[in-house]
Order: C-alpha cells, then sequence, then structure tokens
C-alpha cells in the first residue's frame, strides 16, 4: 500500500452520494491507470480495475464508492431548498451542517437550517429532528436567486466535510463507508501487480449501495464479470466506543484487524480461506455473524448467475453514517494485505463448492 495519503484523501472528500457518484469514480480510475489493465467504466457508473486479465480463477473485488447524501425534492419561493435522504440518516447529525451542493456545472454551498431552539416550544425541544422538518439555506433571497445559481430540484449535496487526520494512524471522513472498501480493493490490484497472481482479479468501486436494496452496482457488475469467487470489502460497527452492545454485534477494535464474516452472503468455504491466509500472513482478524443477511454488496453478488462463492471482509468504523466516521489505516492497510494473499493462493481449479 502507498504511504502516501494523497490517493487516499482525495477520493474522500471527492462527493458522490448514491446515484451521483462520478467525482469519486473519476479520482478511482484515475489512480488505477497508474498500475492497473482494463481500467474502465459501465453504463451504471461501475468502475473496474484489473490484473492479469487472462489468468484463472476469476477474482471480484468489490468497493463500494457511494456515500449517504441528500437530494433536492422543493425550491420554495423564498430560496428556500427541502431535500430528501439518500440513504440512512440520524437526522440529527444534520443540524447546523454545511452542506456542499453538485449542480451540473459546480459546487454551491449551503447550510442546513432549523428554527432557533429560543422559538421552539419547550416540550418540543428534547424531540428528535426529522429531515423533512429541516432546509438548506444558500443565501439566496428569492427562487430565482437560487435557478441563477445553477441549482435545480434533484441536484444531489454531501456535508461538507473533509478527511482528517487523528492521533496515531487513524482518520475521520463522512465517506468512510465504503469509499474506504473501494480504496482497500484497488490497493490489493496495487500489490498484486508488483508480482502477478495465476489468477485474474478485478476491483471494481461498485456504485448505489447504499440505496441498492437487490445488489445495486454490485449485482450488475458481477453478472457480466462472471467471478468464480468474489470478496466484497466494506465497513462493520467498532465496538470499542461507549454504550455498545458487544452480545449482539461481537468484538471489533480499530486496530484489531479485518473482520470476516460468516453466514448467509458470507460463504463458508470462502471464509475458511481467508481466515487461513490470515493466520499464515500474521494479519489479526475478528469473526463476525451474519445469520440473515450482510447488508451489503455481497448480498446481490452471491446470488448472480447460478451463484458466487463470496467472502465479506468488513474494516472497523467508529461513528457510522456520520460526518466522522473513524477507521484506523492499519487496519485498512492489513485488509489489502489479506486480499492480495488470499488471491496468491488460489490456482486454476479451485473450487469453492461445499463437500
Amino acid at each position: 500500500m502507498s504511504s502516501d495519503l494523497t490517493f487516499l484523501e482525495s477520493l474522500l472528500d471527492a462527493a458522490g452520494p448514491s446515484g451521483f457518484e462520478v467525482r469519486p469514480a473519476r479520482v478511482w480510475r484515475k489512480e488505477a491507470e497508474g498500475f492497473a489493465s482494463n481500467v474502465h467504466v459501465d453504463v451504471s457508473g461501475n468502475s473496474f480495475a484489473t490484473v492479469n486479465p487472462e489468468g484463472s480463477p476469476r477474482v471480484m473485488l468489490a468497493g463500494h464508492i457511494d456515500e449517504i447524501g441528500l437530494q433536492i425534492t422543493h425550491i420554495d419561493e423564498e430560496g428556500f431548498l427541502f431535500v430528501a435522504e439518500i440513504g440512512g440518516w440520524d437526522a440529527q447529525v444534520l443540524v447546523g451542517q454545511r452542506v456542499t451542493i453538485l449542480t451540473k456545472a459546480d459546487v454551491v454551498t449551503g447550510v442546513v437550517g432549523k428554527k432557533a431552539i429560543h422559538l421552539i416550544e419547550p416540550d418540543e425541544r428534547t424531540k428528535a429532528s426529522k429531515t423533512k422538518s429541516l432546509w438548506v439555506d444558500v443565501g439566496a433571497k428569492s427562487r430565482d436567486e437560487v435557478v441563477e445559481l445553477g441549482i435545480r430540484v434533484g441536484d444531489p449535496m454531501v456535508l461538507a466535510q473533509p478527511m482528517v487526520r487523528l492521533a496515531g494512524d487513524r482518520i475521520a471522513s463522512r465517506a468512510i463507508d465504503d469509499r474506504i472498501g473501494a480504496y482497500a480493493v484497488l490497493e490489493a490490484i496495487r500489490l498484486l501487480v508488483e508480482d502477478p497472481p495465476a489468477a485474474s482479479a478485478t476491483a471494481v468501486a461498485t456504485v448505489q449501495e447504499e440505496i441498492g436494496y437487490s445488489g445495486g452496482g454490485a449485482r450488475t457488475s458481477a453478472y457480466v464479470l462472471e467471478p468464480d469467487v468474489a470478496i466484497v470489502v466494506d465497513v462493520t460497527f467498532s465496538t470499542d466506543v461507549p454504550d455498545i452492545e458487544k452480545r449482539e454485534l461481537g468484538e471489533h477494535a480499530l486496530g484489531g484487524g479485518p473482520v470476516l464474516s460468516r453466514g448467509s452472503a458470507a460463504q463458508g468455504e470462502v471464509f475458511e480461506l481467508l481466515a487461513s491466509v490470515a493466520e499464515a500472513e500474521g494479519i489479526p482478524y475478528t469473526i463476525q455473524a451474519s445469520p440473515k443477511a450482510t447488508r451489503t454488496d455481497a448480498d446481490g453478488i452471491y446470488l448472480t448467475r447460478y451463484g458466487v462463492p463470496t467472502g465479506l471482509v468488513s474494516i472497523p468504523n467508529r461513528y457510522m453514517h456520520s460526518p466522522n466516521e473513524i477507521v484506523s489505516l492499519v487496519d485498512v492497510h492489513n485488509t489489502a494485505r489479506l486480499l492480495a494473499a488470499f488471491i496468491r493462493r488460489l490456482e486454476p481449479g479451485t473450487d469453492f463448492t461445499p463437500r
């Protein structure tokens, strides 16, 4: 993995909510073009980068590049913008935030508005805010002035929160989920380019995971690639913070290594190989149960065509779906190492069929 965080920072800072991923996808592909082959984008917006395209078996590495955001539903006569959620929000974190609105030609800055605390009735002050009760203010005096800024109904926006470096190896960003996964799968390809494996491996920066309840871009890209095995990289809840129920989620800490899922879409044979590779490479890991669904791209990939043996590797993440998600860069590095080592273990004819 490159020690220079310029690419990672550019990727995390590029605004691209679900359905509008063009900006971060361009950053991802530009980086991939420096070392990978067959770098391209499909009609859905999924981006691909391959190492050893003629190899066997075919491996798909998927990390979704979209983030949660907001979309303009109405502009009133006074110039205030009303919005709906793109993905799953806790509306409390929206209050008082600045936003970056993505117009056709440029970006426009706005702020999230809410009635001042002084004007809220006492019995209403403790109630949670709802997104439909908030608005965005760009400083315009009228709807016409908003239109002159190039803003239209349907324009998306994200919170104006760039990546920051914290103590030690930790970073915070609004877009960790799951641009860090898109980053990790491409870093695995970078590692493999240095010493190509027998397998063919394609990293895919998938789109619309946050709203793609039937698979989003992961399903269509898996259909095209017809992989023999797929590994999805996403984030999971870091449980090393107060008031987290470990009996439900397990113990997963920042710096504790990647998290390997078992159950539902996480196929057993793939899990076992991931675990054995991690142990052989000295990579720490924890295990997470997925008794019903993984709620990731894995749920769409493993049912594609005649079925794809799929694994899920997650990076512990604090404060998910907030403006300041936090991960450990050591965990990200170890995730890329694990993916590369897993792929190096594969040989033509590798079969994940349970016996």
